[in-house]
């Protein structure tokens, strides 16, 4: 029997880092950088209006809070102007939010505290140097490293990035996962069933999960239990995969191990995990082979191996350091039993708060193995393989589901 840990081991050791990849800057989103980000200029290149007004002296309008000072309006500049102006004394340049400071101006009049005149100002109130001025390279500094490898670049990235000119990024790739379920019983949802037929919801939840966990999920149609089929598909979609997962066919009939293990080297093992029992691990195809995870057929046991195998694989892949879940210790709020040298993952309720402490209550009947308890859970109380008995009171970790 192989422990929990063990088997996460072997997974975490049979995916491995996906190497960086160049890619267009929308391609970027959701991906970790794989590279130091440096800003190639200033941000901003030059000092900008902060909002609609007159660039003016300051000294030329320290009078105004004692009366009106009216000064020459000599020029218009708007965002994105290059023309060089140079301010003279006595005399002020209307501009719009985001346009260049002229040479000689130190400071914005706001349009409200003037006339708005065109040809001649009148300012209302003085303003001090720098006053409504947005710097030179107030936001980064040429050489600047903006982001740094191993962040994930999502909107507020995507806006540094195309704010310092870059196209092109380095990252780690989303991992691409194709998800295959094994089963003659299984059935697409919308159509009719029949006895002895079940709707695949294995395949629906690891797609939804691996996207969940940033990589990209290809969803293969359930296919029937029989060798020379799934040989054929297995095969068909190693070209885009860079990580294979079937469900299903570990029963005693061992479908899947009977085709995958021809294909590469895949270990099979019992795996002291309740729910779940079944698995596999290894590499298929010719060089570069694919890693690929054989998980058991149970909607319940599949979802908790995403949790404690498929997804900390996926983000590894993926180039992130936080592989897992966040945690917390949580107080039972009831007891119930555990088997004796296997880890348990039970369906709970998180109650509480950081500052009162928190509580878990099971959702469902313990053991009972129900989709329905997980789609009412937010997290997974986690048992150690030595206890056999939680107690009302007694503390367990429990993983976040909804982080």
């Amino acid at each position: 029997m192989r422990s929990v840990h063990d088997h996460l081991q072997a997974c975490l050791a049979a995916v491995g880092q996906l190497p960086p990849l160049a890619v267009q800057l929308p391609d970027a989103v959701g991906c970790i950088l794989a590279e130091d980000v440096r800003a190639p200029s200033d941000l901003p290149v030059t000092d900008l209006a902060a909002l609609d007004g007159y660039a003016v002296r300051s000294g030329d309008v320290a009078a105004a809070d004692r009366g009106p000072v009216r000064l020459r309006v000599m020029d218009e500049l708007r965002a994105g102007d290059t023309d060089l102006v140079h301010l003279v004394d006595g005399a002020a340049v209307r501009l719009a939010s985001g346009a260049p400071l002229p040479v000689g101006a130190d400071a914005v009049v706001p349009l409200e505290a003037t006339d708005q005149g065109l040809a001649v100002v009148t300012v209302l109130r003085a303003v001090v140097a720098r006053e409504n001025v947005r710097p030179r390279a107030v936001d980064v500094r040429s050489g600047d490293v903006v982001l740094a490898a191993g962040e994930r670049v999502g909107a507020r990235q995507e806006a540094l990035l195309a704010a310092v000119g870059r196209a092109r990024v380095s990252v780690h790739p989303k991992p691409r996962v194709v998800i295959v379920s094994v089963g003659d019983e299984l059935l697409e949802p919308g159509r009719p069933a029949e006895a002895g037929q079940v709707y695949d919801a294995n395949g629906h939840a690891l797609a939804t999960g691996v996207q969940d966990a940033g990589a990209v999920a290809f969803r293969v149609s359930a296919v029937p239990d029989r060798r020379p089929e799934l040989r054929e598909l297995l095969e068909d979609q190693l070209v885009r995969a860079d990580l294979l997962i079937t469900t299903g066919g570990l029963s005693a009939n061992d479908t899947v191990r009977d085709v995958v293990g021809p294909m590469g080297a895949v270990r099979f093992d019992n795996v002291a995990i309740e729910p779940g029992r079944r698995f596999g691990v290894g590499h298929v195809g010719e060089e570069p082979t694919t890693p690929v995870f054989c998980l058991p057929g149970d909607p319940l046991a599949v979802q908790v191996a995403h949790e404690a195998f498929v997804r900390p694989a996926l983000r590894a892949m993926a180039g992130y350091t936080d592989l897992f879940r966040p945690s917390v210790p949580a107080d039972a709020t009831v007891g119930w039993d555990s088997p004796a040298g296997a880890r348990q993952f039970v369906p709970v309720r998180i109650l509480g708060s950081p500052a009162g402490g928190y509580r878990c209550e099971p959702v469902g009947e313990v053991g009972a193995g129900t989709l329905s308890s997980l789609a009412h859970a937010n997290a997974l109380a986690v048992v150690p393989e030595d206890v056999t008995r939680v107690a009302p009171g007694d503390r367990v970790t429990c993983l976040i589901l909804d982080a």
